[in-house]
């Protein structure tokens, strides 16, 4: 890709009032907007590089503090904090700040005050507020939530690694910590993940849950308000049959639950995000950019399911093969169903995505983020989603949960076999 640089564009950064630190050194893509990039108290240190026309950077950013950042159409909002490293196709809310060594590949969404330590790598991965992560971290294609503030808030510890990538070479496995419903209401216990461990996705683990350092959990605790243990592996030498997929049934189900709380975090962002615009024009560029990133979450899911769905047809020769006498006649039509129901499935996840959830609860909630709102006189995001962590967010949740039950549901009747 040729790579043309506009000298400029960095002076005219700097009559905007942009303080750049030595600007022989900075290179800046010729198709970057200077109307997307505030002049107000934003540094740009030595050595970065700035790409793409969808690049936005709001006032108070600070950018290479530690090291030299490539960015490449990123959204930041006010206040973050790029220390160093590779950054592209994501977008990250007020006051996030990320340490040097970063590798931030497309598909990010990190909410306002997420703090990440140094050498981490990212990827489809969305963040709620005030989620801090620990050092030589790899947390590819999961959401995580949880915690009430900047002293209360989920965790990941040094060197965790969510496995994302599987023996059957697929990417099936977002896995959900905390989840959309609740965790948008601020109001939920944190989740710890101690370091030197890691997560095989796709896993949902529920609230409260507290899993110690050095261990790999590889499996669902949706109760939380526990700290657990992984147990041993009996079968050290258990045969291993390519594409046979003997954990099918979690993996659709899963998948499908994943969807659907991205489906409700898309419904959150267009009925409730959109209330808060902020004074700067800015924010609506960083809105929109936000809700583009849930889309191509969700898009990517998809894709991720299909690609599992490709392989039922071998996946059920295989069975076959393995179980001969002993094969279960569930088994064999879940594999069928699966993949001869897919186009409709998929047809129905994404007409999905414009669901609404129950329209009179969807009203009652808005109506009281409304009050609250005339009630502060002001539109700051946080501090009125803390004012309802009562009755409102109750109903707030209800509103949302029953979305994704909704989703849930119709989606496994189009499989009679995940009901058996």
């Amino acid at each position: 890709m040729k790579l043309e640089i506009s000298r400029s564009a960095v002076e005219q950064l700097i009559k905007k009032g942009v303080v750049i630190c030595s600007p022989e050194s900075i290179t800046i893509g010729e198709e970057v907007l200077i109307d997307q990039i505030s002049g107000d108290d934003v540094i740009i240190h030595s050595g970065c590089k700035i790409l793409g026309a969808n690049t936005l950077i709001m006032s108070g950013c600070e950018i290479g503090y530690e090291a030299p950042v490539a960015m490449e159409n990123c959204q930041l909002g006010p206040n973050v904090k790029l220390q160093g490293g590779f950054f592209s196709e994501s977008t990250f809310l007020a006051n996030v700040t990320i340490g040097s060594g970063a590798y931030i590949r497309a598909g990010c969404l990190l909410e306002e005050e997420v703090k990440v330590a140094h050498t981490v790598g990212l990827k489809q991965t969305i963040l709620f507020p005030f989620v801090t992560l620990g050092s030589l971290i790899n947390f590819c294609d999961c959401l995580m939530s949880g915690g009430t503030g900047k002293k209360n808030h989920s965790e990941v510890g040094s060197s965790y690694i969510h496995f994302n990538y599987t023996p059957d070479q697929d990417k099936a496995t977002p896995s959900l910590i905390g989840d959309a419903p609740r965790g948008v209401m601020l109001n939920q216990n944190p989740i710890f993940l101690g370091g030197q461990g890691g997560l095989v996705g796709p896993t949902r683990i529920g609230y409260g849950t507290v899993i110690p350092a050095g261990i790999i959990y590889r499996k669902d605790f949706l109760k939380g308000e526990s700290i657990l243990f992984a147990g041993p592996i009996l079968n050290k030498n258990r045969p291993f049959y390519p594409g046979l997929y003997s954990g099918l049934k979690r993996i659709i189900v899963n998948n499908i639950n994943y969807l659907a709380n991205i489906i409700a975090l898309r419904r959150w962002y267009i009925d409730v995000r959109s209330l808060f615009p902020g004074a700067d024009p800015l924010e609506k560029v960083l809105y929109k950019c936000a809700l583009e990133k849930i889309e191509i979450v969700f898009n990517e899911r998809i894709q991720r399911l299909k690609e599992v769905v490709c392989k039922m047809p071998r996946s059920l020769e295989i069975y076959n093969e393995v179980t001969k006498e002993r094969a279960l006649t569930k088994q064999q039509e879940l594999r069928s169903q699966f993949f001869e129901k897919w186009s409709t499935i998929e047809e129905f996840l994404r007409d999905g995505i414009n669901k609404t959830g129950d329209l009179k609860k969807r009203a009652k909630f808005l109506d009281i983020i409304h009050q609250r709102i005339d009630k502060k006189g002001a539109k700051d995001y946080l501090q009125i989603i803390e004012t309802i962590r009562n009755d409102g967010a109750a109903l707030g949740t209800t509103w949302l949960q029953g979305l994704v039950n909704e989703i849930n549901h119709e989606t496994a009747e189009f499989i009679p076999a995940l009901m058996q």
